[in-house]
């Protein structure tokens, strides 16, 4: 069976539960997706944490960026993945290892088989996605800053 995203309820509730995010491809340049996605999350009200071992140690809007999955100084509710489609199934993996509860994966970035093992393990996954795009569409607000 085909992979298929959760229901409009409960990405809501997603995103309102996701205290703190993970961004993975997290990128320095303001130009790029990802550093908007960043920013309008934190504006939203959630503490986004980027990951990208190329900037790993410097600091992305007032955040440490990590290398990797695996150096994240504490538990995450939400991963969200700007990395290639191909890059999915060990993101996944690494997602599993380090007990995140869910995965998010952007506009274009698609791997159903990686999405079903992490559906299997426990994880909530949305794929195909852009939380900029879904919070306006559902009609959220944000949550309150902690």
């Amino acid at each position: 069976m085909a992979f298929s995203n959760p229901s409009d309820t409960d990405v809501a509730a997603l995103l309102n539960g996701a205290k703190t995010i993970a961004l993975i491809g997290a990128s320095a340049n303001a130009s790029r997706d990802s550093y908007g996605v960043m920013q309008f999350l934190q504006r939203k009200g959630h503490r986004v944490i980027p990951i990208n071992p190329g900037l790993a140690g410097q600091t992305l809007l007032g955040e440490t960026v990590y290398a990797s999955i695996a150096d994240l100084p504490e538990k995450v509710d939400l991963l969200d993945v700007f990395r290639a489609s191909e890059y999915v199934g060990g993101i996944v993996d690494d997602s599993i290892a380090a007990g995140i509860p869910a995965i998010w994966t952007q506009l274009g970035v698609v791997d159903d088989k990686a999405a079903a093992r992490a559906v299997a393990a426990g994880l909530v996954v949305v794929q195909n996605r852009c939380p900029k795009i879904e919070y306006p569409r559902l009609g959220l607000k944000g949550i309150p800053s902690h």
